[in-house]
């Protein structure tokens, strides 16, 4: 069940870096969905490598091919299969690695846990295995769609380059205007200058992505181990590098009292709504119809293009230095998988509050 997500919409992937391919079974999608199949591909086109020189060079389709679920342009209800092949690896970049645990990696761990691992890009650690999320959340967006839910992601710091307003000061329409996917362009270049200097230099850097649903209807999430947030939490801590996962205001909130932070309701023609949303549309573990906004914490890419201390597999002190075609900075490239990973949940969680009322 570990490469199962959801409850009721799931999406069980397979697949690793260096592999055939990566592709998935998604099963509790309903059916008379229309499926729009360019919107599908644009969203692997997002998150694929080689989109800009800021990102890896690495140079892959990424064409998602459907093997089920799918007639006549709409989904039939039956489990939707696909995959998306392999086509530009480059395994002997990684024959140095094959006795050695890269630092920070996931190395050490999945031998301690298999006795065994793929070396070649990770294996299934690889953060190429959020290919099939984004096949999964791409899916899932053109449901919601239909019931007026839309996710927007976006940059919105590297490293100490940080916007500091919140997201409605922002055009989100901007975000796919510049490779670093912020919707401020004065700080999209400086992050992008800054990406490639970090780059020139062999390193990788870190940052955060915030991510903003509207139009959410009330009364999604579950009592006590079910709640919204929690299960939002959840799925931003399974994409590889997240380090962090905030909603409303989050941190920051602690330095506030509670009068300062109670989101106060009131009769706003005939609805109820709040004057402020400090919640992040989420109270009580369940939606109240305000928009839902969250930030999710990325760290440095682990694999440097720089000389590190190590050990080997016999334990033995060693030094490793990667080769190959590695992203600098993750984020650019995350930013579709932070709306995949949203999407599913959202949808999960749509379709299981549909069994709890008549």
């Amino acid at each position: 069940m570990s490469n199962t997500f959801g409850k009721i919409f799931t999406l069980t992937s397979f697949g690793e870096s260096h592999g055939a391919g990566i592709g998935g079974v998604i099963d509790g999608f309903p059916a008379g969905i229309d499926i729009d199949m360019d919107f599908i591909q644009a969203e692997l086109d997002r998150r694929k490598p080689g989109q800009s020189k800021i990102t890896t060079d690495r140079k892959e389709a990424d064409q998602v091919e459907f093997l089920s679920g799918i007639f006549e342009g709409k989904s039939t209800g039956c489990p939707i299969g696909f995959l998306v092949r392999n086509t530009n690896q480059h395994s002997n970049d990684y024959e140095n690695l094959r006795n050695l645990f890269r630092p920070s990696h996931a190395d050490y761990t999945y031998t301690q846990k298999y006795g065994i691992r793929d070396h070649r890009g990770g294996g299934r650690s690889s953060a190429r295995e959020t290919i099939s999320r984004c096949v999964g959340g791409a899916l899932a967006k053109l449901a919601l769609k239909q019931l007026g839910i839309s996710i927007q992601a976006y940059t919105s710091q590297v490293g100490s380059i940080a916007l500091v307003n919140d997201y409605k000061k922002y055009d989100l329409s901007l975000t796919e205007t510049n490779a670093v996917r912020c919707p401020d362009l004065e700080k999209a270049q400086e992050m992008e200058k800054y990406i490639a200097q970090v780059k020139a230099e062999g390193d990788t850097i870190g940052g955060i992505i915030t991510c903003v649903v509207k139009g959410c209807p009330a009364g999604l999430g579950e009592p006590a181990f079910g709640k919204l947030h929690a299960a939002l939490g959840h799925a931003m801590l399974t994409i590889n590098a997240v380090k962090g996962f905030e909603y409303g205001e989050g941190f920051n909130g602690v330095c506030q009292r509670g009068s300062e932070q109670n989101d106060i309701f009131f009769n706003d023609g005939g609805v109820v709504n709040t004057r402020t949303n400090h919640s992040g549309g989420i109270q009580g573990g369940i939606s109240n119809g305000q928009d839902i906004f969250f930030r999710v914490a990325f760290k440095p890419v682990a694999t440097l293009l720089q000389e590190q201390p190590t050990v080997n597999l016999e334990g033995e002190d060693t030094l490793v230095k990667a080769r190959g075609r590695h992203d600098p900075c993750v984020l650019p490239r995350a930013v579709p998988v932070v709306e995949a990973m949203a999407a599913m949940t959202l949808l999960d969680y749509y379709l299981m509050n549909k069994c709890t009322r008549l």
